[in-house]
Parts: structure tokens; sequence; C-alpha cells
């Protein structure tokens, strides 16, 4: 359970710096509808597993997302909630 807050506080310490994706990342979803969720796998770092979730976001006509989880090891797997 520890690992997994601190890779998600390090995930969303990424998030903060990386605005180069369609769908901004965000940590709070007040104001925001929600439309669904994403997941994606089989990253190598957790920047690729946002980029790749961000796509994911982008197919769907997301303008937001929420990293809800990143799991894994030598491979990432990640879910995230998406807003309009």
């Amino acid at each position: 359970m520890k690992s997994i807050v601190l890779t998600l506080s390090a995930l969303l310490s990424i998030l903060t710096i990386n605005s180069a994706f369609s769908a901004q990342v965000i940590s709070s979803d007040a104001g925001k509808v929600k439309i669904g969720v994403v997941s994606a796998s089989g990253a190598s770092t957790l920047d690729d597993l946002v980029g790749k979730l961000s796509k994911q976001a982008d197919k769907q006509g997301a303008s937001s997302f929420k990293v809800l989880s990143a799991t894994g090891n030598n491979k990432l797997h990640g879910v995230a909630e998406i807003y309009k």
C-alpha cells in the first residue's frame, strides 16, 4: 500500500510539470463532469504511462483526466477518470 501511495505521489509531481498532452491532468474534479474511466498498461516509465492515459482520454473526447492508480514493477498499469 505504501508503494502505491508513493508511486501516486511521484506521478502527480510529474504530472504537474508535464503539460504537453491534449487532455490536461487535474488533481481535483471539482466542477468537472465525469464521462468515464480509461486504463493503460505496458508503460516503462511514469511519463510513458501518463502519455498513454492521455491518449486514451483524448480518444474518449475528454478535456481532462485524474490518475486514480499506478501499479507495476517493470511494466506499469494505470487507471484514470476522464472529464469534460
